[in-house]
């Protein structure tokens, strides 16, 4: 397969949301579901991807763990640990059908990670010269497939900044900003460590997302058609504007756009993100600003894969008894739309921002001094067929198994 490198426009978005949780302390169980939210938004279109996001905090609040670490397939949530609980719990129904050891595999391996992101979280802060207060470690990892394309990525973050990233092409670390060269001297000491995330996020991550999608397929793979209504709404100034609503549809690759007759209106279009429902589906709109009284003019078309064909739809003057029921749904989402925003603001007074994450490797643990060395046996691992044999007899390898207890301790004295 050929491999190509990820975007990383949303992922900087959810990145920037990690570190306001981090940083915030209202309503902090509420910010973490934002978070949540946040790091499901981006998918290449018709792809399917497994991805891995962690969250280290280095002063954990009541209602925030120190360490939470979220499974996704196409983007929605499958697998979840948090330090709170110590285990880990499925979050999508279809793996119910994994065994006691597979849950039993997943829950030592967190709890490893969680040490091990610990220690690089320590390891950054000194770079910082920082030895207190509130910090976070963000990491970011995954694969997706598209016909015989496929694309990973590894990046990993420190309060709300871009930190290091690889470059799966050069096997190379690519600091994002002066101190984060410091880490990648370390990856850099130690080719293996690129090795090791290219050979898991190449071989064994490609697998476990087929395995995945086999298990959920009849979720993963489903079409639900957008409920397509469009609203009109007067400014101040008296202008007009449409807002083409598409809501309750899967998988998430959809296409709105506003016509006037047969010519397609693209400067003049306002879009809004895609975003998950909160049920598993997602909404969206397209607006686009008209003269009072030739509304009837303008359509707006939409393709999505559970539409037989484009839907093509106009405004109409609703009924007294169909105003309310054609205002509520937008409002709601404007809502849900306007308290990420809100909330977003209202942090960016506190020094915001937050990033990303990584693959499980032994750059992982080798992010600071003294980190251990790679495991030349764990590399053969990855590049032959007995990942694979693994994963069908039901033992997680979702993920690389963090460093072994004895790299573990090296890591430990260097603190």
């Amino acid at each position: 397969m050929k491999t190509v490198s990820a975007g990383t426009s949303a992922r900087r978005q959810r990145a920037s949301l990690a570190a306001e949780v981090q940083r915030s302390t209202a309503c902090p169980a509420c910010l973490l579901l934002l978070l949540l939210m946040e790091l499901v938004l981006e998918s290449a279109a018709g792809t399917h991807s497994l991805h891995y996001h962690y969250l280290t905090l280095s002063e954990p609040g009541p209602s925030l763990p120190r360490f939470l670490a979220v499974g996704y397939m196409d983007n929605q949530p499958f697998l979840q640990y948090d330090s709170r609980v110590g285990r880990a719990e499925p979050q999508a129904p279809w793996m119910a059908s994994m065994d006691t050891q597979y849950w039993e595999t997943e829950t030592q391996k967190y709890r490893a990670w969680a040490e091990v992101q610990q220690v690089n979280l320590w390891n950054v802060m000194s770079f910082y010269n920082q030895s207190d207060g509130i910090h976070s470690a963000q990491r970011m990892f995954g694969c997706d497939i598209q016909d015989n394309l496929s694309s990973s990525f590894w990046h990993f973050g420190f309060d709300g900044q871009d930190h290091v990233s690889l470059d799966l092409e050069t096997l190379s670390w690519v600091s994002a900003e002066p101190v984060a060269i410091q880490t990648k001297r370390v990856l850099d000491s130690e080719r293996c460590y690129a090795e090791y995330d290219k050979a898991y996020l190449e071989s064994l991550c490609l697998t476990s997302l087929r395995r995945y999608l086999e298990l959920g397929s009849q979720i993963l793979t489903r079409r639900e058609p957008p409920t397509v209504q469009v609203t009109r709404h007067t400014t101040q100034d008296r202008s007009v504007t449409l807002r083409c609503w598409a809501l309750g549809f899967y998988p998430q690759d959809i296409s709105l756009s506003w016509w006037l007759g047969e010519q397609e209106l693209a400067l003049e279009i306002e879009y809004v993100e895609t975003r998950p429902s909160g049920d598993g589906t997602y909404q969206t709109w397209a607006a686009v600003q008209v003269p009072a009284g030739k509304e009837a003019a303008y359509t707006c078309r939409v393709q999505h894969s559970g539409l037989n064909d484009v839907l093509t739809v106009a405004w109409e003057p609703p009924s007294s008894q169909g105003l309310i029921a054609m205002v509520t749904c937008p409002l709601l989402f404007l809502l849900v739309v306007g308290v990420v925003i809100l909330t977003r603001r209202y942090l960016q007074g506190k020094n915001k921002e937050s990033y990303e994450q990584a693959p499980g490797d032994y750059g992982v643990g080798g992010l600071g001094r003294g980190g251990p060395r790679c495991s030349q046996m764990w590399l053969r691992y990855h590049r032959t067929q007995g990942g694979g044999r693994a994963l069908e007899q039901g033992i997680s390898l979702a993920l690389p198994h963090p460093p072994h207890q004895q790299a573990w301790n090296q890591a430990q004295r260097a603190w």
